[in-house]
């Protein structure tokens, strides 16, 4: 398995596989991301992560059935590996706790 950091685009696209579970593939990421971050999101750099994630074992892909819609073509799906669920909590516990130590004084008005 690749090196085990996973950085913030790498999170959001884990993440976003994990909403979209059984039709987890390129297009429906992309249009996830796009929804859920309010931003343009380039398919290039989502495909890129998509290979990224597969090598250091946070995915798995296969091929889905062709569609008319696709012009027959298969399309890839992607599910979260046991790893992949792993470092999501992982991250996501540290964030809590990070999170957390934050002394409230820094969020009242005129203390930044």
């Amino acid at each position: 398995m690749k090196g085990t950091y996973l950085g913030e685009f790498e999170e959001l696209v884990l993440l976003a596989v994990g909403i979209l579970f059984d039709d987890a593939y390129g297009l429906a990421i992309v249009d996830e991301l796009e929804r859920k971050t309010e931003r343009p999101i380039m398919m290039s750099a989502v495909h890129k992560v998509l290979v990224r994630l597969e090598d250091k074992g946070y995915l798995k892909s296969r091929m889905g059935g062709a569609t008319q819609v696709r012009g027959g073509r298969d399309k890839r799906l992607y599910t979260l590996t046991a790893a992949g669920k792993k470092v999501l909590s992982q991250s996501r516990e540290l964030r809590n706790s990070m999170w957390r130590e934050v002394p409230k004084i820094v969020w009242e008005a005129g203390a930044l």
